[in-house]
């Protein structure tokens, strides 16, 4: 009896232990969420002053647009990489909307010389996806890696569209599927044809 007691003693005092470790750990994440949820409410807030508030809107309507596949960085590259001539280069890229909610990709690129920055204007300006393409600032330096010229570039984004898919037929009536599925009898009617 008295073992029992003791069993019983040590499993209340360890259950006793674990529980208070438990609560020390609930604890602990409530006061980590509490001070994710301020820090939260901190950043909403200032996004939502108005002078932040159409760079909230426009980050928020380019992740929807990422989401939801209208844009792809792989797609953007590979469109970009089709027009670009020899001895350009990419520098960096960074997507934008526009004054009339259009998608912008504003692009920094350097080259050996200024004709070859109009030649990728030209070249955007021909292809599919993109429009209003235009030099928006150029810099120039001497450079050990023949890149000489380094310029802004602003074009429109026209990513490709997927065709629509063929509208499909409404669910006939299974009767009438049927009756058009239905194998002709062998038995003549009245208005059947002779062979």
């Amino acid at each position: 009896m008295a073992v029992l007691t003791l069993a019983l003693l040590a499993g209340t005092v360890t259950g006793w232990f674990n529980a208070r470790r438990d609560r020390a750990k609930i604890a602990d994440f409530r006061t980590r969420i509490a001070q994710r949820d301020q820090t939260r409410q901190q950043a909403e807030d200032f996004l939502n002053r108005p002078e932040n508030r159409a760079t909230r809107d426009e980050s928020q309507l380019i992740n929807e647009l990422i989401e939801h596949k209208a844009f792809s960085w792989t797609r953007v590259l590979e469109d970009l990489e089709t027009v670009m001539p020899a001895r350009v280069h990419l520098v960096s890229i960074r997507p934008e909307l526009d004054e009339d909610n259009q998608l912008a990709l504003k692009m920094v690129v350097v080259g050996d010389s200024r004709e070859r920055g109009i030649e990728l204007e030209r070249r955007m300006e021909d292809s599919r996806h993109f429009a209003r393409t235009r030099i928006s600032d150029e810099r120039y330096q001497q450079s050990t890696s023949g890149d000489n010229a380094q310029m802004d570039i602003v074009a429109i984004y026209v990513p490709e569209t997927l065709p629509e898919p063929a509208p499909t037929a409404r669910a006939e009536n299974p009767k009438a599927q049927n009756s058009k599925r239905r194998k002709p009898d062998a038995r003549p009617t009245a208005n059947s044809p002779k062979h």
